[in-house]
């Protein structure tokens, strides 16, 4: 893995974001650290690949996030079509939060991960 391979090390944050965070909490900050450390180059460039790791990793949790939302509005709730007209607004906008919701935390955190990924690596005895 180059230093400065942006996509590469954005992939291998997003991996890592989606491995830990199963069983820790705020898994695309420890993506972000991941890529940032490993993307090199000054800390907007830490930023940047952080921010691009978070991105990947919100995919799949998406994807995910929809066939659970799927499953259980058609399985559990037993939702009509009559039923399901009168609420798709409401729903709608719930989703939205959340998907707005999902994006700022992966991002956010992916981002602020690249950060601190980049400074241990040169700014600290660690990345030595």
């Amino acid at each position: 893995m180059a230093e400065g391979d942006t996509l590469v090390n954005a992939i291998v944050g997003a991996l890592v974001s989606a491995v830990v965070g199963w069983f820790l909490p705020f898994g695309p900050l420890f993506g972000g650290i991941a890529a940032g450390y490993m993307q090199g180059g000054d800390s907007s460039d830490g930023l940047k690949v952080g921010a691009f790791s978070g991105a990947l990793g919100l995919i799949p949790a998406l994807l995910v996030g929809a066939l659970v939302f799927t499953v259980v509005g058609v399985l559990f709730l037993g939702v009509g079509v009559g039923e399901f007209l009168a609420a798709s607004v409401v729903t709608g906008f719930f989703v939205v939060a959340v998907i707005f919701g999902l994006a700022v935390y992966f991002v956010g955190f992916g981002a602020l991960g690249g950060y601190i990924g980049n400074y241990v690596k040169y700014e600290t005895d660690i990345g030595a």
